[in-house]
């Protein structure tokens, strides 16, 4: 694979190059949230990750450039197989996924053969494979709803999310011991010196978020749930506990009003910036669309497995699954 490094880029217009190669490509370029402001602002779509790849599924477009980190990447593979799919920076993983390995996951998924494996989206394709459902951050409520009360289920790899869902609904999970490092870096502490400095402001966080913080929200909820909260409000500042890159979306729309990222335990909010995300530039970007590498490759059969738990989420957000339809997965270790 032919990678230049930036220093090789000089004298090169790297905007006015990836206009030129999103048309020559018909290209679209997806950004997450999370995502430095300067790819958020060239993107065709902005949104959170399932949003992004179904956007993608429903456009002409015969490259996806997806800016955001390899399980988004690898899920617009699976929603569109005939599409060639580039990741500026292969490197650019989650520690989530790398919390759950898909021969751990499988392991523990027999030892508890009764149960059904809610898996949120945050995991490798493998992973995907082995679960019977995957779940988002805004749909997992609504999903879990739908499971009989006496159905065990297995909720994997972030305990926070889970954690949150079995306080809110009084389920009893199984949970997998992931976590977000991103979001396990908020400071409760520093989080009341904040308010104490803005009384008044609202505190809205990720469902990633450890308890502690989840505790002192006043919204908790998804990327989308936490910009439309922000869009809605009426005051005048707002402290935001999830990844600071979704503050630009809000500044762009409000400019107004004043948007505080919740710090670390240096007090501040630039610490909480994914690592992961980070790793995706415009040089990287503009590499990608030419060289149509780092790329995602994916065997078919295993597309087709992770396929399937996707499917089933897309079902029981709709409401268009029953609970009978619903049972553990067979699963194997290949």
């Amino acid at each position: 694979m032919h990678m230049d490094q930036p220093q090789n880029l000089q004298g090169i217009d790297i905007r006015a190059e990836i206009e030129r190669l999103r048309k020559e490509r018909n290209a679209v370029i997806l950004a997450h949230y999370y995502q430095k402001p300067e790819i958020q602002d060239l993107a065709d779509f902005v949104g959170d990750s399932l949003d992004l790849s179904r956007k993608a599924q429903a456009t002409d477009a015969d490259v996806i450039a997806f800016c955001g980190v390899r399980f988004m990447a690898e899920t617009a593979k699976i929603l569109s197989p005939q599409k060639t799919v580039i990741l500026p920076d292969m490197d650019a993983g989650c520690s989530l996924e790398d919390s759950c390995p898909p021969e751990q996951f499988a392991a523990f998924r027999a030892q508890h053969p009764d149960a059904i494996a809610l898996t949120y989206i945050n995991c490798s394709a493998a992973v995907k494979a082995l679960s019977d459902v995957i779940v988002t951050s805004s749909s997992a409520e609504k999903i879990l709803s739908q499971i009989p009360k006496d159905q065990a289920i297995i909720f994997g790899p972030d305990r926070n999310l889970g954690g949150y869902l079995a306080r809110k609904t009084g389920r009893d999970l199984i949970l997998w011991p992931g976590v977000c490092i991103v979001h396990e870096a908020f400071s409760e502490t520093e989080l009341l010196k904040l308010k104490a400095q803005h009384p008044a402001a609202p505190i809205v966080a990720h469902p990633e978020c450890p308890p502690v913080i989840l505790d002192h929200a006043d919204y908790v909820g998804s990327t989308r749930g936490i910009l439309e909260y922000a869009m809605a409000m009426s005051g005048d500042t707002l402290i935001v506990a999830t990844e600071p890159h979704i503050i630009h979306q809000m500044e762009k729309a409000l400019p107004n009003k004043t948007f505080i990222g919740a710090p670390g335990a240096d007090g501040n909010c630039n610490c909480n910036i994914c690592p992961y995300m980070a790793l995706n530039t415009m040089e990287k970007l503009y590499v990608a669309l030419r060289d149509l590498q780092p790329r995602i490759d994916m065997d078919e059969d295993l597309r087709v497995k992770a396929k399937k738990s996707l499917d089933a989420m897309l079902a029981m957000a709709s409401g268009t699954v029953g609970q009978g339809d619903l049972g553990p997965a067979k699963v194997t270790g290949d």
